[in-house]
């Protein structure tokens, strides 16, 4: 840029400015066009441009507008990140992550930098470098409402959605009104909870997002909308995502409390149950939901081999520690059944198909899983009322005994044992319970 074109050239940005400040965005890039005409190697000038093709979808044009201003200022790194997001937002994943890390490389304490890379890094699997790199940005920026957004939107897509709700809470809390990052927050805020099937306080959420930008730029009214249908047609169940926060939240206690404040005993009801039908040693066990391991101290001495398997990673954690399992991972349960196909000769299942409403897809998956003659033991809360099941207000299910009788049948498995039980005790009183034992053909 020459002394002469200089005084146009800034004549040219003011005017791109005032075209972005009035809303303008067609004049804002003829200005910017022109100011480029000028000086083609002017790094802000190749910003703004980029920055505004950004929001227009146009990606591609965008990162190119990035990349010219990233090698006018290469010792910006600012530049070669936004280049990054551009070719991110394109799907340009892998090309995306070389430049991001690059930069990372020269600037490691850029705050914006680890948000790029968490989201990179999610994307292209690997869940924890990109919750590493969420972790830091939020300790590099831990006031930035707008950048713990992009934080929790990783945290939320990596199943961590808990953690997101926690970090957003206080922020949100201490949030001014009038702050524009807040609307966006309370609308990643409500999807947090809502995966923690927190209906009401996802609702209250997306309700405050919506007084906060009338004009809904996050899509607050239709998240609400789809939760008010999905709750009057009684569709709010709950997710793989809720149990396993809420177990990762309750392992450190887990033992003490169930088997102390709440009486647990469906391990010991199965052990005896299994004995009562003559299941013999030598087997081979797969405990889902094994929790901290409580019920594979109980079928541990009929085992060959005892897996265990769990949603929620810190109770596999605690299970491990007991050195009882020969293999211990975390998983759903419909995945660990489906993993082996008749492999198993016992399954068992404690206190675990609570969480779950219509067993039929269970039943089938574990008769798939069995091996021919094998059993499938497990518990339930017993549901009296009209329906096969029911979502009560502790948050579990319980079952109708015509429905295990149906979903048994229905997967060809032969009812060996069923019998009430009281697994547990809740406020003081023993929970209403089945047992059963089902036993695949021969």
């Amino acid at each position: 840029m020459t002394s002469d074109s200089f005084p146009d050239y800034e004549q040219r940005m003011a005017r791109a400015y005032d075209a972005l400040d009035a809303g303008d965005e067609a004049g804002a890039e003829a200005a910017l066009t022109a100011a480029l005409s000028l000086a083609p190697e002017a790094a802000e000038a190749r910003g703004a441009l980029g920055a505004l093709l950004r929001r227009q979808g146009r990606f591609h044009e965008a990162a190119a507008q990035f990349a010219v201003a990233a090698g006018a200022e290469p010792g910006r790194a600012s530049w070669a990140l936004e280049q990054a997001a551009c070719l991110a937002d394109a799907g340009l994943t892998e090309d995306a992550w070389a430049l991001a890390s690059a930069a990372l490389a020269r600037r490691a304490d850029d705050a914006a930098g680890h948000r790029l890379a968490a989201r990179l890094q999610l994307a292209r699997g690997e869940t924890a470098a990109a919750l590493a790199h969420a972790r830091e940005a939020r300790f590099l920026a831990p006031h930035d409402l707008d950048g713990a957004t992009e934080v929790g939107q990783v945290l939320v897509d990596a199943g961590d959605p808990l953690a997101a709700a926690e970090m957003l809470e206080p922020l949100l809390a201490h949030a001014h009104p009038a702050d524009p990052a807040r609307a966006g927050a309370l609308v990643l805020q409500g999807r947090a909870w809502a995966a923690l099937a927190e209906g009401g306080k996802a609702a209250r959420c997306w309700r405050q997002a919506l007084e906060a930008d009338p004009e809904d730029a996050g899509g607050a009214a239709r998240l609400l909308a789809a939760l008010e249908a999905a709750t009057a047609a009684g569709g709010a169940d709950l997710t793989p995502t809720y149990v396993k926060a809420l177990f990762d939240r309750y392992a450190d206690r887990f033992d003490t409390d169930l088997t102390q404040k709440l009486r647990y005993q469906a391990p010991q009801l199965l052990r005896q149950a299994l004995d009562t039908v003559g299941v013999g040693t030598g087997l081979d066990i797969l405990d889902i939901g094994c929790g901290t391991g409580l019920g594979g101290v109980e079928v541990k001495p009929l085992a060959r081999f005892l897996a265990g398997v769990d949603l929620s990673p810190r109770m596999v954690e605690h299970a491990r520690a007991r050195g009882l399992y020969d293999r211990l991972w975390d998983a759903d349960l419909m995945g660990a059944l489906a993993e082996a196909p008749g492999a198993w000769d016992l399954v068992v299942a404690a206190d675990v198909l609570v969480y779950l409403g219509d067993l039929a897809p269970v039943f089938r998956a574990a008769a798939a899983a069995l091996k021919r003659g094998g059993r499938f033991a497990a518990t339930v809360e017993r549901w009296p009322g009209e329906g096969p099941y029911a979502l009560r207000e502790s948050r579990r299910y319980a079952h109708a005994r015509e429905h295990l009788l149906a979903a048994a049948q229905e997967a060809g498995l032969d009812v060996e044992h069923l019998a009430p039980v009281a697994p547990r005790w809740e406020k003081g009183r023993p929970v209403d319970g089945l047992l059963f034992i089902l036993r695949k053909g021969t």
